[in-house]
This record gives C-alpha cells, sequence and structure tokens, in this order.
C-alpha cells in the first residue's frame, strides 16, 4: 500500500518551497556520491586507458584488452536479431525519426536594422558520448534515445558506451549492440558507469575525447557527468526514473497500479506518485497493487520502491489542486487520467513528458510513441527538458553589418562603452570612421 499524503483543501495556501518539501522525493545525495567517485575520475584523467581497465574489471569482473567493441561484433548482434525484436527495434527507431525531425531548426537571418543583418545559425556538436545503462535494466531503448536526436542534428561523431557483461563475453548487452548495428553506429565502448564519463570526457586508449555526454544513468553516472561538466557540455543530471499520475474517480485502478508498478520495476529507489481526487480510487489501486506486485518478476524492487519515501499518494480536493501538485512535483513522466484530460494536460506547467488518457502509458513513451525518454528527474522538470535533437545543437548568431548601418549606431556604441568605462570599446567604433 502506498503511504497517503493527505493535501485536500491545503495546497492553495502552501507556498512553492513549502509544497514541494511535503511532496515524496528520495534521498538522492549526488555531493556525496561525487566524492566517492571523483578519485576514480582524476585516475582515469592522469592515466587514461589502465585506469578504465582496472575500473571495469574491479567493478564488472571483466578484463579488457580493448575498450573498443569490434565492429563484427556490432553487426553479427544486428544480423542475429530474431523477427520479432527486429520489427520493435525499427518500428521505435521509425517512431522517434519522425517525431525528432520535426525539431530540427533552420537558419534565421533578421535585418534589424537597413544594412545590419543578424542570423542564427544551428551547428551540432562535432562530438558525442552516448551513454546506455546497462545495471537491474539493460536500456537498449535509451541508444535509440539518444543516437536518433543526435543523428537529426548532423552530428559528425558519436560514440556509444555501456557496460561489459560477463554473460556476453565481456561485450555490452547484445541488444544494446543491436540496437548500435541498426542505427549505423561503429564506435561502442564497453565501458560503464563513471569510468565511461570519464573515458567520454578525458579519452581514453582508442576513445578520443568528446564535446557532450548525454544519456541515464545511475547516480554514480550522474555525479560523474556533474564533475565534468563545463569540460564538456552534458544533456542534464538525470536521476532514478519516476512517474507520477493524475486520476479522478473515473479513472480505472488497474491502468493506475500497473503504471505505478512499471516504473517501479526499474530499480528499487524508483518513484511512483497517485495524485488522485478520489480517496475510494487510491483504495483501489492499492488493492490493485497488493495482488499484483507479488505475481511480478521484480517483485522484490517494486515492492521496495512502492513503500519508500519517494513514493505515495497524495490526496487533492479537485482537479485545480492536482495540477498545483503536479507543478510542485515536476514529474519525469506525468499521466493524466482524468475527465477532461487533454486540457487538463494543456494546464500542466513542469513535466518531462505527459501522456494523456488511458491508451498513453509510459510503457509506450519508453519505447515506441516517438518521444523521447531521457527526461528530467528530481523536479528538474521545472527548469529543464528532455534530450530533443536542440540538445545537440549550438545556436550561433552571425553578424553582417555594413558600414552605413554601424554608423548609424556608433554614437550609441560610444555612449555605452563610456558609460561602462570601457573606451576602447567605442574607439573600436570610431576609428573606422576617422578619415
Amino acid at each position: 500500500m502506498l503511504r497517503r499524503i493527505d493535501l485536500s483543501g491545503e495546497v492553495a495556501d502552501q507556498p512553492a518551497r513549502a509544497l514541494r518539501g511535503l511532496l515524496p522525493r528520495p534521498a538522492f545525495d549526488v555531493n556525496a556520491a561525487l566524492r566517492q567517485i571523483q578519485p576514480l575520475l582524476d585516475d582515469i584523467a592522469d592515466r587514461g586507458k589502465p585506469a578504465v581497465v582496472e575500473t571495469v574489471e574491479r567493478f564488472d569482473g571483466v578484463h579488457l584488452e580493448h575498450l573498443r567493441v569490434p565492429e563484427s561484433a556490432i553487426k553479427a548482434a544486428a544480423g542475429g536479431l530474431d523477427a520479432e525484436l527486429r520489427r520493435a527495434y525499427l518500428a521505435s527507431i521509425d517512431r522517434v525519426r519522425t517525431a525528432h525531425r520535426a525539431q530540427r531548426l533552420p537558419e534565421v537571418a533578421t535585418e534589424v536594422a537597413p544594412g545590419g543583418v543578424v542570423t542564427e545559425r544551428y551547428v551540432p556538436v562535432g562530438r558525442v558520448g552516448l551513454y546506455a545503462p546497462g545495471g537491474l535494466a539493460v536500456l537498449a531503448s535509451s541508444v535509440i534515445m539518444n543516437a536518433v536526436p543526435a543523428q537529426i542534428a548532423g552530428v559528425e561523431s558519436i560514440a556509444l558506451a555501456s557496460p561489459a557483461q560477463k554473460t556476453n563475453g565481456g561485450l555490452p548487452d547484445q541488444g544494446i549492440l543491436a540496437v548500435a548495428g541498426l542505427l549505423g553506429l561503429d564506435e561502442a565502448y564497453a565501458v560503464g558507469g563513471p569510468a565511461a564519463i570519464g573515458m567520454f570526457a578525458y579519452g581514453a586508449g582508442e576513445c578520443e575525447p568528446v564535446d557532450m555526454i548525454t544519456g541515464p544513468g545511475n547516480i554514480y553516472v550522474t555525479a560523474a557527468k556533474r564533475a565534468v561538466k563545463g569540460l564538456v557540455g552534458i544533456d542534464a543530471e538525470a536521476g532514478t526514473t519516476e512517474i507520477a499520475v493524475i486520476a479522478d474517480d473515473g479513472a480505472d485502478p488497474v491502468h493506475v497500479a500497473v503504471d505505478l508498478i512499471s516504473q517501479a520495476e526499474h530499480d528499487p529507489a524508483a518513484a511512483s506518485v497517485l495524485i488522485t481526487t478520489s480517496a475510494a480510487l487510491a483504495d483501489a489501486v492499492d488493492a490493485e497493487l497488493a495482488a499484483r506486485v507479488p505475481a511480478t518478476r521484480h517483485s522484490g524492487r517494486i515492492a521496495t520502491a512502492l513503500a519508500g519515501e519517494q513514493s505515495g499518494t497524495i490526496l487533492v480536493a479537485d482537479v485545480d489542486e492536482a495540477v498545483a501538485v503536479a507543478d510542485a512535483y515536476a514529474a519525469e513522466h506525468l499521466e493524466i487520467q482524468c475527465a477532461d484530460a487533454r486540457a487538463v494536460a494543456g494546464r500542466v506547467r513542469n513535466a518531462g513528458a505527459i501522456f494523456v488518457g488511458a491508451y498513453s502509458p509510459v510503457s509506450l513513451g519508453d519505447y515506441c510513441a516517438g518521444s523521447n525518454h531521457v527526461l528530467p528527474t528530481g523536479g528538474c522538470a521545472r527548469h529543464s527538458a528532455g534530450l530533443s535533437v536542440h540538445t545537440f545543437l549550438r545556436g550561433v548568431h552571425i553578424v553582417d553589418y555594413s558600414r552605413e548601418a554601424l554608423e548609424a549606431v556608433a554614437a550609441d556604441v560610444v555612449a555605452f562603452a563610456n558609460s561602462e568605462d570601457l573606451p576602447g570599446h567605442g574607439e573600436a567604433v570610431r576609428a573606422r570612421f576617422e578619415s
């Protein structure tokens, strides 16, 4: 049974900070994790490949002669897929490509004054390192979610890293390699966790340094990304997965329960939160969870996640309160299972992705909706977006002024420069018209 927090009639009286403090959240101390893994990152920066090899052997039990996966292994994995899984992978790739192509941005030229043009050109990052987790859940789907936007953005050099698996001869998971092959990726490394982030950031052995690192991972991966941010770009500091469901008394408790379970099975620290106007629905969902969780394959981790401080049921008085709570929580995944679901979804400001109605479960978004499943967690949806084509693009302003256009604004530039005690700035303009 999910623990309950009754906020009925109290939401409007809570300042935003106080409201956020009342909601379920996991203990997620990235700085503590960073202190643990900083020596590892320093070692990789100093010694390169030997440090990576030693780390993989210590944590994954695999000794690597070469960090890079042979291209033949990637091709073999793709070629050996059974028909059903190949169809599923290709369906996901096709839908993610279709949805993400629409995100491409055109070059925009704006004449701000006669003869003065500012053009915004979007330039892709040169080289990216994509991380695909391989712990409790081995996510071949994350290869699709990372690689497709990068390819559409026009990134020329893409490297993939995923943990070495003893069960696969020291290579990354076979599904991860197969998806890489289907996507045309030929550079992959059997390195996981913080070591992969360090390898990407500093370079090691066969792996040249990258400009950006993207992809989800555990708290140690997140800490490593925080450590190297600035040296390289990162997508976000993504933590353990989370789902919130807004539901009223018309929602099907079976749908709500199975969706809460679906995200709880990722990790014992995963968050499953129900926001409802109906105590009766909450009771029915609890009954479904009690009946279903023991029968699931990963019942132990699911039960731990549902009983954790990061999960719970929040009772609210009405949909207005439900939306306010959802915005304060800022879920990675937010489902809307209530009357006028589409309209309610339109009122939500903070969520990584929103799933509308009974037939748009988060599981669909994880694989085949076309949306991206690399999303902000831990309340970061208040200020950050999920992975997209935009992640891999940089806007560059191109300034092109004629003599006449500069002359028309020269006095204003000089006035600004003098007011900021930077007379050389003004002289750089004035000198062009002294003759």
